[in-house]
């Protein structure tokens, strides 16, 4: 029989390690109210320790767990016994497991002294049921029937560790900027914050700055950066005109380098979707800024340069080189983001139902996160940086029998930062066109020929 989770748990240090042990689910059905079930197979503590288990193995079919576990339960059963337990149950796991984490790294991952987080968001499908359709919908390029729904994600990773501390799902047509506001609440003030320039916004630069949480972010495409001193600005109330076409709206204020300068961005008069007028008020009507950019002259590199724009104002502290290397850092939430969808399966889910779908996203990032663990103590025995550890390779230790590899012989993978990959497929994919009429029309179309033929 494949060992268990409450087996594994044990090979760990640390508080979080004892946060999935049965005392611990139970204390968390406790403080949820979940307290009446039959003393049966599928008590809550065994459900959960199955629900780990399938994703652990790549989300493997319902079906494959009772001869997975060699536990003597069917399918459905598990399936019934898995709904029952409440959403919040699975969310307040996964709080508490990134609040454990976060003091035993207290040293790792931190830029210049400060703790160091990186958001950014994706998206995953899911089974077409009316009832997701309606939850998430669906891209707007495939005709009512051909499409899948698909969430869209927006989470919140520790840098030092890589572990995912929050993850909000939305509808698929959501942007970052309108889940933004509920991954604040993770961060503490001297914290530093790096995203894309999907995030970049005067009024989330603004909230962060009230909740004394330093940024980095990439300035959008709308923003104009002009580093000529003294240079005109237009004002808000301006609209836009060939007249004053390239011109910024912020104002300078002096110039730290040749690419770099303090500015002065001006509140917008539009209040933007994702805030309300009440919060817009709120906000200070001016925003002391450091605009940077820096070249990037190295071959096979999409970008050739990087502006950025953070509220970290000390020249002499932060330098524009070390400012460029944080936010180069922000990549490996792309990495985090392909070892979910790509390793663990999260690109295509299997629960039809909204509740379903939460619960699934919750236990995977569980599960993550238990593998990002198995990364960070090997790193410390082999002594290297985390992010050289296969995650593949923990996530096979995960699953492997306590007499199985030790955590110092975890595969190593070789250093290369600046490794060149063309994004192509060389596997040519089945000549099989693709669905662009629902699939009752294409049944139809099939009994037709076979009638006239």
């Amino acid at each position: 029989m494949v060992p268990s989770i409450t087996t594994i748990l044990p090979r760990f240090t640390g508080e979080w390690a004892a946060l999935l042990q049965p005392d611990a689910i139970l204390a968390v059905c406790s403080e949820m109210g979940y307290t009446a079930w039959r003393d049966r197979v599928l008590t809550p503590v065994t459900t959960m320790q199955l629900f780990l288990w399938q994703m652990l193995h790549g989300n493997t079919a319902c079906r494959h767990l009772p001869p997975l576990s060699g536990l003597r339960c069917s399918a459905a059963a598990y399936g019934q016994a898995r709904a029952k337990l409440p959403l919040r149950f699975f969310d307040r796991l996964l709080e508490r497991f990134g609040s454990a984490v976060q003091p035993s790294a207290v040293d790792d991952g931190r830029w210049q002294g400060h703790r160091t987080f990186l958001v950014d968001g994706s998206g995953c499908s899911m089974p077409d049921t009316p009832a997701l359709q309606d939850a998430f919908g669906q891209s707007t390029e495939p005709r009512p029937g051909c499409g899948f729904p698909v969430a869209h994600l927006l989470g919140l990773f520790h840098a030092g560790t890589g572990v995912l501390l929050k993850r909000v799902v939305a509808p698929l047509l959501t942007h970052d900027l309108a889940q933004v506001q509920q991954v604040h609440p993770m961060l503490t003030p001297g914290d530093v914050l790096v995203a894309d320039r999907g995030l970049w916004s005067y009024a989330h630069l603004a909230l962060l700055v009230q909740a004394g949480v330093h940024a980095v972010l990439r300035v959008g495409a709308r923003q104009i950066v002009d580093f000529t001193p003294g240079r005109p600005l237009v004002k808000p109330s301006v609209r836009r005109t060939p007249a004053v076409k390239g011109v910024p709206r912020s104002r300078w204020l002096t110039a730290l380098g040749v690419h770099d300068q303090l500015v002065a961005w001006v509140k917008p008069q539009t209040c933007p979707s994702w805030l309300t007028r009440e919060a817009l008020a709120a906000l200070p009507q001016t925003l002391v800024l450091r605009e940077v950019r820096d070249h990037i002259g190295r071959p096979g590199f999409r970008s050739r340069q990087i502006t950025l724009v953070t509220t970290r104002l000390d020249a002499e502290i932060s330098r524009v080189a070390d400012l460029a290397a944080l936010y180069r850092q922000r990549w490996q939430v792309e990495t985090s983001l392909a070892h979910l969808k790509t390793t663990m399966r999260m690109d295509v889910l299997h629960c039809k139902t909204v509740s379903g779908v939460l619960k699934e996203l919750t236990v995977l990032a569980i599960v993550y996160n238990l593998a990002r663990m198995v990364m960070c103590q090997s790193a410390r025995l082999q002594h290297i940086d985390v992010e050289r550890i296969s995650f593949l390779d923990a996530l096979r230790w995960l699953g492997a029998p306590s007499t199985g590899v030790p955590l110092i012989a975890l595969i190593v993978n070789p250093a290369r930062p600046y490794r060149v990959e063309p994004r192509v497929k060389k596997r040519r994919p089945k000549s099989f066109p693709f669905m662009i009429k629902p699939r009752q029309e294409l049944r139809q179309q099939l009994l037709q020929q076979e009638l006239e033929g």
